[in-house]
């Protein structure tokens, strides 16, 4: 359920000579995540506002790319992510928050859970932009089964 969306080396240089982040990608509302939150007395771990929504929560934010206004980049980020799923319409977040951590910036992505995802949409893709930063990623639905059930 955590998934490292750079398919590159992260010490490569891009076109402007910076290196690439590692960014760490986590299905915070699943219940295994949140489970071994608990468990690890994870202090950090975002807090969600209910059960009403799936929460995708991006680490590894550069936090020269957060250093400003968060709603402001929040709005931004808000605007421009999305969970794809086959033959069906896109689920855009109905909101976005910007965390402040002593390790780095926590982006979390809500989703209304109104638009079900079962596990016959078998993928799901995570688009999202944050600043200059574009990200993408898949999720299979078959890897994120635990005691018999999809969780998201």
């Amino acid at each position: 359920m955590n998934r490292n969306p750079n398919n590159t080396d992260p010490n490569a240089s891009n076109d402007t000579n910076q290196k690439l982040p590692m960014l760490t990608l986590r299905w915070e509302s699943a219940m295994p995540v949140r489970e071994a939150e608990l468990k690890a007395r994870d202090v950090n771990a975002p807090t969600l506002p209910d059960d009403a929504h799936y929460a995708i929560a991006v680490y590894g934010v550069p936090t020269t790319m957060t250093n400003g206004d968060s709603k402001k980049l929040a709005d931004e980020c808000k605007k421009k992510a999305s969970l794809k799923r086959d033959g069906k319409k896109d689920i855009v977040p109905t909101s976005v928050q910007v965390l402040r951590r002593e390790d780095g910036p926590v982006i979390v992505f809500l989703f209304p859970r109104s638009k079900e995802i079962t596990k016959d949409d078998r993928r799901i893709e995570f688009d999202a932009q944050i600043e200059k930063l574009a990200v993408t990623e898949s999720f299979y639905l078959e890897d994120m089964t635990y005691q018999g059930k999809v969780e998201l």
